[in-house]
C-alpha cells in the first residue's frame, strides 16, 4: 500500500502528515480523488467527526482512507473549543477564534490545555481509531509565526516556545498529530 487517501483538503495537515510519514505513503487528498463535497462534521466528539469523514469516502468512493479530527481543549473553559476549534467564533477565521478564546480565558490562573487528534482509518471493511494528545498551556498573547490554528498561543509541556515559534520539524516531532500518525503508521507497517 503506497497510496493512501487522507480525507482532507487542508494543505497544512497534508504537508504535516506527509512529513511525519517520511515518504512511507503518498497521500491523496479529497481533491485528488475528485471529492468536492463538504463532508458533514456533525458529531459532538473528535472520534465521531473523524469517523463520519472516513465513512463518507468509503461509501461514496469505495476507497480505503483515513480522516482526522483534532482540536484544542482548554481545561478552564470546560474543554472548549473542542470539536468546534476550527469555527469557535462562528467563522473559520483563526484570528477571531484565538481572540475569542483569549477573551474567554481572560486572566484565569489555570491555563492548562491540550491538543487532541483522533484518526479514523477505514481499511478493507474494518474501522480503527488512533489518538494523539499533547498537554500544554495557553499564553496570554500570540507568539511566533509558524504553524497554523491555535499554534501561536499553545506552549507544549516541557517546552518554552509556542508551536508557532517552533520549526515544522520541531513541532512535528512532538505534536498530537505526530503521536496519532505514528500510531497509524506503525499499524499499517505491521499489516
Amino acid at each position: 500500500m503506497n497510496n493512501l487517501v487522507f480525507a482532507t483538503n487542508n494543505l497544512h495537515k497534508i504537508e504535516e502528515v506527509q512529513t511525519i510519514l517520511k515518504g512511507q505513503f503518498t497521500l491523496k487528498s479529497l481533491i485528488d480523488i475528485g471529492c468536492t463535497e463538504d463532508i458533514p462534521e456533525t458529531a459532538d466528539t473528535f472520534e465521531g467527526n473523524a469517523g463520519l469523514k472516513s465513512e463518507y469516502i468509503v461509501k461514496h468512493f469505495g476507497l480505503d482512507c483515513f480522516a482526522d479530527d483534532s482540536g484544542l481543549e482548554v481545561t478552564a473553559l470546560n474543554n472548549e473549543p473542542g470539536v468546534y476549534s476550527a469555527r469557535y467564533s462562528g467563522s473559520r477565521d483563526m484570528e477571531q477564534n484565538i481572540n475569542l478564546l483569549l477573551a474567554k480565558l481572560g486572566n484565569h490562573q489555570n491555563r492548562a490545555a491540550h491538543f487532541r487528534t483522533v484518526i479514523s482509518l477505514r481499511l478493507k471493511g474494518e474501522h480503527y481509531l488512533f489518538e494523539g494528545v499533547i498537554n500544554g498551556t495557553i499564553t496570554h498573547t500570540r507568539m511566533g509565526i509558524e504553524g497554523f490554528g491555535y499554534d501561536p498561543i499553545f506552549i507544549p509541556e516541557g517546552h518554552k516556545k509556542t508551536f508557532a515559534e517552533m520549526s515544522q520539524k520541531e513541532k512535528n516531532s512532538i505534536s498530537h498529530r505526530f503521536i496519532a500518525v505514528n500510531k497509524l503508521s506503525s499499524f499499517l507497517k505491521n499489516r
